[in-house]
């Protein structure tokens, strides 16, 4: 049924809850719905938002579609529309990440909960190095990779070009398994050691080497294998 946002009583229309009682009081769709901020022809934003959802069928899954998915996934809703979405969702994943010049390394743990929620739902396995100064901080972290892992793609030089240029004391090396398990193949095995043992050479230490799963994690330090 077609129904305009002015349908609504007024103080219960997203934005104006959100004005009133905060974001924290708004549903999903409710968010999505300001978002996207006008309906269609056929569909307010509330409805559009419904649409997306149910196509993807959560927030998880509309982070992972692209612009074509999302432009696909509801008449109405076109590149102006998904790129809106895109852009918030962005947001809030630099949002979490904000404090991240500032993170000293002192566990695997450390690094799992800086890199977490921003690969545990990749539905592609991604290679990063993480380069720290003498002080363990995190300067900077770099896609090396897309794309399952093999030592053709996870070349050292790559990896200690990149340190090299950044002036980088140490990496720590991080992957995902969109599988969810973390358990380390022996490719990640192989190509640990063969990067420990070219970071000797150069003088840049692998600290580690982590492989995230959904909520989980391994470190291959831990293991042993470095």
């Amino acid at each position: 049924m077609r129904y305009t946002i002015k349908d609504i009583p007024a103080d219960m229309r997203p934005r104006e809850k959100l004005l009133r009682y905060g974001p924290g009081i708004l549903s999903v769709q409710e968010l999505l719905a300001i978002i996207i901020r006008t309906g269609s022809r056929d569909a307010n934003a509330i409805q559009l938002a419904e649409s997306i959802l149910y196509q993807f069928n959560d927030l998880r899954g509309v982070n992972n579609a692209g612009i074509e998915e999302l432009c696909a996934a509801a008449a109405g809703i076109g590149n102006a529309k998904a790129a809106q979405i895109k852009a918030a969702l962005e947001l809030g994943r630099r949002l979490s990440q904000q404090d991240s010049q500032v993170v000293r390394v002192k566990s695997p743990q450390d690094v799992a909960a800086w890199v977490m929620e921003d690969l545990r739902y990749l539905q592609h396995e991604q290679f990063r190095i993480l380069l720290l100064n003498t002080k363990n901080v995190i300067i900077a972290c770099e896609e090396v990779s897309r794309g399952s892992l093999n030592s053709s793609i996870v070349h050292p030089r790559e990896v200690f070009a990149r340190a090299i240029r950044r002036s980088a004391a140490a990496v720590i090396l991080v992957h995902n398994h969109p599988s969810g398990d973390p358990t380390p193949s022996q490719e990640d095995i192989n190509i640990t050691r063969r990067l420990v043992e070219v970071g000797r050479l150069v003088g840049i230490e692998v600290l580690d080497h982590l492989v995230i799963g959904d909520g989980v994690f391994a470190s291959l330090k831990e293991k042993g294998y470095v």
